[in-house]
């Protein structure tokens, strides 16, 4: 049978057709990115999505806050425009992410999430001092960390879904007796002073000192296995 190249060129067409009413709402961008199209827009809409507490503690400028683990987040999103652009951040972008979708469903047109989260804000130095000192200072942990044992220091966080993954073996290493090792935990909510001068940026993260001095460092989750190689 003969080819007819005009049938080519009528299936390339509806295929490029369909290709081109496809359109992805939300995009995920970097803080430099996230901060200038903020700046471009006017009277941009933001949205964090964390829960009221961590809102208080501190948060983006003009920001309003929807907590996506409350009971009211629909209705409280929809007091938005959907036909402008929403900004949606988190602590670290678990959140946030969930909550895009659902501002897609929602029918709103144009998401920016924010890679990483107020973590990757903070430590990017985009947040405004706010002259309060919340938890430890770093004063108090150099001090907690000079030790003649080898300190382990665990950054979590509540909501934290790879520090939940952690928590029993990091729990079971806390209570074991040993006269050479000590497990400290630290919640980043309640140490933002901390996390702020360290540039912490995800969670979990861990540091191994011995006498003081830094040895090992490691973001994101880890097995207890490959940990106690570690300090060993």
């Amino acid at each position: 049978m003969k080819f007819n190249p005009k049938i080519l060129v009528i299936i390339s067409f509806f295929i490029l057709s369909c290709n081109g009413q496809t359109t992805k709402e939300t995009q995920t961008i970097d803080v430099k990115s996230f901060a200038e199209k903020m700046e471009a827009t006017p009277d941009a809409q933001i949205l964090d999505v964390r829960t009221p507490e961590e809102f208080s503690t501190a948060h983006i400028d003009n920001a309003v806050n929807v907590n996506w683990l409350g009971d009211s987040f629909v209705s409280g999103a929809e007091k938005l425009d959907k036909t402008k652009p929403v900004f949606v951040y988190c602590k670290s972008g678990g959140r946030s992410k969930s909550a895009a979708s659902k501002l897609e469903e929602l029918g709103f047109t144009k998401i920016y999430e924010l890679q990483g989260g107020i973590l990757k804000w903070d430590a990017a130095g985009m947040s405004k001092p706010t002259g309060r000192t919340i938890g430890l200072t770093v004063d108090g942990y150099n001090k907690l960390i000079n030790s003649d044992k080898k300190i382990l220091v665990n950054f979590y966080a509540e909501w934290c879904a790879p520090c939940k993954k952690m928590a029993p073996y990091i729990a079971k290493m806390q209570k074991e007796n040993n006269d050479e090792f000590e497990l400290i935990r630290l919640d980043a909510d309640k140490n933002k002073t901390l996390m702020d001068a360290m540039k912490i940026s995800e969670l979990p993260t861990m540091f191994l000192y011995n006498k003081g001095e830094k040895k090992w460092q490691h973001s994101g989750y880890i097995s207890e296995e490959d940990l106690r190689k570690q300090i060993q």
